[in-house]
């Protein structure tokens, strides 16, 4: 099911990048079996309120369509255990800290002599190379040292802002799944294995592109505008008389056609918006300008009005607003999985659709060590050598899994 149909993935990560980035791949189809650290598990399982059961929200829609396994690596028996998995694997997936896999005897040099074929993917804070490849990294320093938050925010001379959602970590994780598939395809071709890198720095700085064509043309650093645009006007969110709606009025086209809609042809005339760079050099004039007109009418009347000329334009939702649209439901983009002891929860859905090949959010995230008996099964540890395991302290095993063995 799904494209990657057969793929399997073993995924050393944890918290928000790496993770999104074996999500992208699990969602279409890759086997992923997700390690986590004993005793406690992925940080995201205490990034806590909100819950779900005893679950929490965050750890359930980072790691659905993944098997769960808990080992201790810095036990014998628990690399024992990874190094058999890697044996047949087609990707390794990790985001420890710098050195950290190298010190416990799973790094890239390593590994690659066992399994030439392995495609093997790390994400860090700043990369492998460089004056800052020593340091740990995180969503927000990505965002501070890549200049975004230089430029988010309301106007020029406020306080730096973050952007809300965790940009550089789900770009990080998107990046790592294209490079993984780019590697892939190069490994169908020749049957050679790479590493393949990323780090949430560079997600951070493949997000400025706009504003780093700015400031490399000429040599000023663009500053916060709100929500306006730093190339095109009108494109930003403005008022009316209920709550704010966004429009798109970026091009000359539809420039002069929310002049119609707003009742406001004689700007056509105004030579101080008569071109896209005329609207930019006197942005404050034309946003103060259009405020005022949409002020008078509900965001319904103007939504609608902009939809009939062909405006690009929406409201500006809230999250929940967001998740309950039409069209975030026709498009499978909230979904129900079924999870091992909370019965069906809703999720966010495939954002990649397929023809031929349809990925699909198959169940839910793992319990802790959930899965781990299975796993050592499949990959050949008889049950005594589970039991030696399991007394040596190199894996987890689920309460429920060791009850469901017991009844089988």
């Amino acid at each position: 099911m799904g494209p990657l149909s057969g793929l399997k993935v073993v995924d050393l990560t944890h918290v928000m990048a790496g993770p999104t980035c074996t999500l992208m791949l699990a969602d279409m189809g890759a086997e992923v079996i997700k390690i986590e650290k004993m005793p406690a598990g992925d940080d995201t399982r205490y990034m806590v309120p909100p819950k779900i059961g005893d679950e929490a929200a965050s750890f359930l829609m980072m790691n659905r369509n993944k098997k769960g396994i808990a080992l201790d690596l810095k036990k014998p028996g628990g690399a024992k255990v990874l190094r058999r998995l890697l044996a047949s694997a087609d990707v390794l997936v990790e985001n420890f800290g710098p050195g950290v896999m190298d010190r416990l005897g799973f790094g890239y040099a390593e590994i690659s002599k066992d399994n030439p074929a392995l495609i093997y993917c790390s994400l860090s804070g700043f990369g492998r190379t460089g004056p800052y490849k020593h340091r740990r990294g995180f969503d927000l320093v990505a965002q501070a040292m890549s200049g975004i938050m230089s430029f988010t925010g309301e106007k020029p001379d406020g306080p730096p802002v973050k952007c809300g959602a965790p940009l550089s970590d789900i770009t990080a994780g998107i990046l790592a799944s294209l490079g993984i598939l780019a590697a892939y395809a190069h490994r169908l071709k020749t049957g050679q294995g790479q590493w393949v890198e990323t780090s949430l720095f560079e997600a951070a700085l493949v997000q400025t592109y706009w504003q780093a064509a700015i400031a490399l043309a000429t040599g000023v650093a663009p500053k916060a505008m709100g929500s306006a645009h730093p190339l095109n006007a009108p494109y930003q969110a403005f008022k009316a008389s209920d709550k704010w709606i966004v429009v798109g009025g970026a091009n000359q086209k539809h420039w002069l056609r929310t002049l119609e809609v707003l009742g406001a042809s004689e700007l056509a005339r105004d030579r101080r918006f008569a071109t896209g760079a005329d609207r930019m050099a006197h942005l404050k004039e034309l946003e103060a300008l259009l405020a005022a007109r949409f002020r008078t009418q509900p965001a319904a009347h103007w939504l609608g009005a902009l939809e009939d000329v062909g405006v690009p334009c929406g409201p500006v939702n809230d999250m929940l607003q967001a998740l309950t649209d039409p069209q975030a439901i026709a498009r499978d983009m909230v979904v129900e999985v079924g999870h091992s002891s909370l019965g069906n929860v809703k999720t966010l859905g495939l954002p990649i659709k397929f023809s031929q090949t349809p990925g699909k959010v198959r169940t839910g995230a793992p319990l802790y060590g959930e899965h781990t008996a299975a796993i050592l099964s499949a990959y050949g540890f008889d049950a005594d050598e589970i039991a030696t395991l399991k007394q040596e302290g190199a894996v987890a095993i689920a309460a429920a899994s060791v009850a469901q063995d017991e009844v089988s």
